[in-house]
């Protein structure tokens, strides 16, 4: 167990994760501004993109490369700087870092060392496309960039439409036809929503059913980054309880319900009935094959 007191004094560094605009440079917080200008480095994915945000509001704090491709050969670095006690901010290209972006692994390695990890709130496209696109507000998932590899991507989508959230995606525009095509073909004819260029002077929502949208951008191009917000399944027919197994393997699905007093056949039936295979299969799968 660890607690974080934030703004305790300590005699390591602060590791500030800050959040900058993903279009309209007035979204830059006044606090963002003055922590880049305070602390003592700026990790950036990109240092040539952050050093002209860094010149328009003045900053000459000193940058340094942090991105996935070097995150490996840099990070005992930045490490042993947090250690000796300096202050450094972490910013990606835009938006929040650690978010579809670099980040997670120093996150998790500085606070494994008791470093202060500071997120500021900031621009971010993700609360931004939800509460625009008129789908429900009240739960949601955010997925991310969906695989690239057509097995994965579908299989992804089934397991996404299960989920009575609303769901929001990230994705490239040169993808978004073939994205919406597969959602119509394994989520459904739902509600959805393209939110692209959020912020920008071009910012644009394209609300209908999926087959909507589908013949929309068949006669339209689409460019700038978008989100795709999915609504969530309305149906009381596969409620999302019934696929808490689907991570676990077949032998790992018995043992947890034999975890809750069932004996091994009382247990291989309620995980055959939930995979919809026979109890035979079940057997085999636990008791034949694994002995192969």
């Amino acid at each position: 167990m660890q607690i974080q007191s934030s703004y305790e004094e300590s005699d390591k560094g602060k590791l500030y994760i800050v959040p900058t605009p993903i279009g309209n440079l007035d979204d830059m917080t006044f606090r963002a501004v003055q922590t880049l200008k305070n602390v003592d480095l700026i990790l950036a994915e990109d240092t040539r993109h952050t050093q002209k945000l860094l010149s328009h509001f003045s900053i000459t704090t000193r940058l340094l490369s942090f991105h996935q491709h070097n995150t490996a050969a840099r990070m005992q670095d930045v490490l042993e700087r947090l250690l000796e006690g300096k202050d450094l901010a972490l910013v990606s290209d835009a938006g929040m870092p650690a978010i579809s972006d670099p980040g997670y692994e120093l996150v998790k390695e500085a606070i494994l060392q008791d470093v202060q990890v500071i997120t500021l709130p900031g621009a971010n496209a993700v609360l931004p496309a939800l509460v625009g696109s008129g789908l429900p507000t009240e739960e949601f998932l955010f997925y991310g960039f969906l695989p690239r590899k057509q097995k994965a991507k579908t299989d992804e989508l089934v397991r996404l439409s299960k989920y009575p959230a609303t769901i929001i995606l990230y994705e490239s525009p040169f993808r978004v036809k073939e994205t919406l095509r597969q959602i119509e073909k394994h989520v459904g004819n739902r509600q959805v929503v393209i939110s692209r260029e959020i912020s920008k002077i071009h910012e644009q929502y394209i609300r209908g059913t999926c087959q909507e949208l589908v013949e929309w951008v068949e006669e339209h191009a689409i460019k700038g980054e978008c989100c795709i917000l999915i609504e969530g399944n309305m149906s009381t027919e596969a409620p999302i309880d019934n696929i808490w197994w689907e991570s676990l393997s077949i032998a790992a699905h018995v043992q947890t319900y034999e975890a809750t007093g069932l004996t091994h056949k009382e247990a291989m039936k309620k995980a055959a009935t939930d995979r919809q295979i026979t109890k035979r299969d079940v057997y085999r799968k636990i008791h034949i094959e694994s002995d192969n």
